[in-house]
């Protein structure tokens, strides 16, 4: 038997060097363990990057859970937009869409130090950007796409006529009372991978891409969503069953990540997701049938998905011992 303390206290230690701070909780059926670095806590709020892709997909699954919408519908019902592509695509990357808006990429590459790098994508320069694209044929091929997701969290508010930070509170941080979970507000200082002070960005209307921040106790309570019953259970279950095959071992459900361990445990499944914006990383995983989850916050671009995935592992292998318990270091 393992004891989950430790196992908690040694991810932060692998992940403490070269980061400012760091938080790491690791959930069991009945219990959580929480240890932090560089003074942060669990009510650290800190931006949380493409973890902001889940919350968009599981709005949409409440949605169609409504009725409001189609999980096939197409995306011109709701924005000038290519032929063929529904919101199924833009939730699962089969879009065929780039991985930014056209010209982006050349930007980034001629202008790598841009302190904000999505500041001016607003919902008139994506819709003129995607008039100027031709993607691939969608449905057939994965293709991670930034793009399509902040275009799909920009269909769904102009659907409900919300802004995407009033429908993302609307239909899932108010059910599971997440206080800390948002667009926009105060983060923690937080640092680019050399250690250096930097501003978070601003995401526009991009937000549904990368564009909330949030808490570690916020998150804590939205991985249990997942594998306890809540509010959102039959979105949760929609958004899990949704299934494309990006290679034999790897699936996308609508904005979750899926692998299947084929070692000693047996085929479980890991769902995770991961988030990096200029100043900090995130991590979310779990595995549903385990009941177990693992939560990473960093104030520092740095990824931590090894050490967090490695936890992951530990916990879905193991039993642990623990009560609900806070440290730091």
């Amino acid at each position: 038997m393992t004891d989950l303390a430790e196992s908690t206290r040694q991810a932060v230690q692998k992940l403490a060097p070269n980061r400012h701070g760091v938080v790491v909780a690791a959930l069991t059926a009945d219990r959580t363990e929480v240890c932090s670095s560089g003074g942060l806590t669990v009510d650290s709020r800190l931006e949380i990057g493409s973890v902001s892709k889940v919350f968009t997909s599981l709005v949409l699954a409440r949605l169609v859970e409504a009725g409001e919408v189609r999980l096939d519908q197409p995306l011109h019902d709701f924005l000038p937009a290519p032929a063929g592509i529904t919101l199924r695509h833009l939730a699962t990357h089969t879009s065929g869409l780039p991985r930014l808006p056209k010209g982006m990429l050349l930007k980034a590459l001629l202008r790598p130090n841009t302190p904000d790098p999505y500041a001016d994508c607003t919902a008139d320069y994506l819709i003129a950007n995607l008039s100027r694209i031709r993607p691939a044929p969608p449905g057939t091929r994965f293709r991670y796409s930034n793009l399509g997701a902040g275009l799909l969290g920009l269909a769904l508010a102009r659907h409900t006529g919300l802004s995407y930070g009033d429908l993302v509170a609307r239909e899932i941080t108010t059910p599971l009372g997440l206080t800390g979970t948002g667009v926009g507000g105060p983060v923690e200082p937080e640092h680019d991978a050399k250690l250096r002070p930097v501003q978070p960005w601003n995401m526009a209307d991009l937000a549904g891409a990368g564009g909330l921040r949030s808490t570690t106790t916020d998150l804590i309570a939205f991985v249990r969503a997942h594998f306890e019953e809540s509010p959102i259970t039959a979105a949760v279950g929609l958004a899990l069953d949704v299934e494309h095959r990006v290679n034999p071992f790897l699936t996308v459900r609508l904005g979750w990540m899926a692998q299947r361990l084929h070692d000693k445990l047996g085929g479980h499944l890991q769902i995770y997701h991961n988030g990096q914006t200029g100043g900090a990383f995130a991590f979310v995983g779990f595995d549903r049938a385990k009941r177990v989850g693992v939560v990473v916050l960093s104030d520092t671009s740095r990824i931590v998905d090894g050490p967090a995935m490695d936890l992951l592992r530990e916990l879905q292998s193991s039993e642990h011992q623990s009560s609900e318990h806070q440290s730091g270091q």
